[in-house]
């Protein structure tokens, strides 16, 4: 192998792409497209976000959902990612079906597959920037992407990963071993 040093590059590879929905103080809804973000424990999601509308919203509302995008959506969130919120109604521009959260203030977008509402339980900045972290209310999913054990299956759900050295999203892939079970070998 030869190896070249790239600097201070970041090159962490898979970064899910999440959907954030939040409202307005208006009540409109709004999303938007977040790949640094993450579970950080297992009733938790953590993420940075800048100054942007969806910071706002949250701040105010101490409420969120999170929809891991999947392939079959790949054109709505990208957009969420590329349109801005403060000049575009980006939900109505969608074509997506937004609806209220029976356990958070926050929207579920029908469309997607899996919804993880969540209540803020930490925020470090503000409005203009923030380090958020949400505990999870309710898991809403579409029960066609569940295997028989009632299991979410990411098979069939076909959720995205950002890659950002290409800067182009691709479907999570197959199998290669079990968790827990393939390091056995070495045992």
């Amino acid at each position: 192998m030869a190896f070249r040093n790239l600097g201070s590059e970041g090159e962490l590879f898979p970064q899910s792409v999440f959907i954030i929905a939040s409202y307005g103080e208006d009540g409109t809804p709004n999303a938007m497209n977040a790949a640094w973000a993450g579970e950080c424990s297992r009733h938790e999601i953590c993420f940075n976000i800048g100054d942007h509308k969806t910071t706002a919203n949250i701040v105010r509302r101490g409420a969120f959902t999170v929809s891991p995008a999947d392939a079959a959506h790949v054109v709505e969130a990208d957009y969420f990612g590329i349109a801005t919120g403060k000049k575009v109604d980006k939900a109505a521009a969608s074509g997506m079906t937004f609806t209220k959260s029976e356990f958070v203030d926050a929207p579920v977008i029908e469309e997607f597959p899996l919804t993880m509402e969540r209540e803020v339980t930490a925020i470090e900045g503000d409005e203009h920037g923030a380090r958020i972290v949400g505990r999870v209310v309710n898991t809403r999913v579409d029960e066609a992407v569940l295997d028989e054990k009632g299991r979410v299956d990411f098979g069939k759900m076909r959720p995205i990963v950002y890659d950002s050295t290409r800067r182009v999203y691709r479907v999570v892939g197959d199998e290669v071993g079990g968790a827990w079970d393939a390091g056995k070998a070495l045992l």
